[in-house]
Formats: C-alpha cells, sequence, structure tokens
C-alpha cells in the first residue's frame, strides 16, 4: 500500500501553520505506529504566487491526496479519521496526478 499523501500549505512565522504542523506530526506519528504510512509535503504561500491567491486569507490549509481537509484549524481526530479511510481506499492510487 502506498503512503497517503499529506500537504500543509502556509507561510514561515505563522502561528496557526505552526499548529497545524505540530498536530499533522502527532497524528503521523501514531498512524505509523498503527502501519499507516504518510507522506508530508509542505508549500510556502510566500514561493508560490498562484497559492498565495488562492490561500492567503485562509492558511493553514491541509490536503489529503490534493484535496482539501482543513483549513486554519486542524482538529487530530478528524485527521487521523480521513487518514485512515483514504488509506483503505483502494482507487487511490489511480487518482494520483
Amino acid at each position: 500500500m502506498s503512503a497517503v499523501r499529506l500537504t500543509l500549505i502556509g507561510k514561515p512565522g505563522c502561528h496557526l501553520c505552526d499548529d497545524a504542523r505540530q498536530v499533522i506530526d502527532d497524528v503521523r506519528r501514531n498512524l505509523a505506529d498503527a502501519g499507516v504510512e504518510t507522506q508530508l509535503e509542505e508549500l510556502d504561500i510566500l514561493q508560490d504566487a498562484a497559492l498565495a491567491r488562492k490561500h492567503s486569507e485562509h492558511i493553514p490549509v491541509v490536503q489529503i491526496e490534493g484535496r482539501r481537509h482543513a483549513t486554519l484549524r486542524v482538529d487530530p481526530g478528524r485527521l487521523t479519521a480521513a487518514i485512515e479511510k483514504s488509506a483503505r481506499n483502494p482507487l487511490r492510487a489511480l487518482r494520483r496526478p
């Protein structure tokens, strides 16, 4: 089974982004202990004008497999459940770009 792709869109110095990163790290660690693999990519809106236009008022943004999961605040229980659901989806790998 391939790793579930997570994306954190934010910027340096954003305290909500730091909070989201901590929640994501904790969830990823717990899921790894349970055998669920994840891969995290972080995108900086200061380095990408298109991302800044789309997300600057609503960071952080957390995506699972390229689909928006959360903005501003990340609930660990909801994130865990969504990642587990994605990991169980046999069609997930077919949707990858």
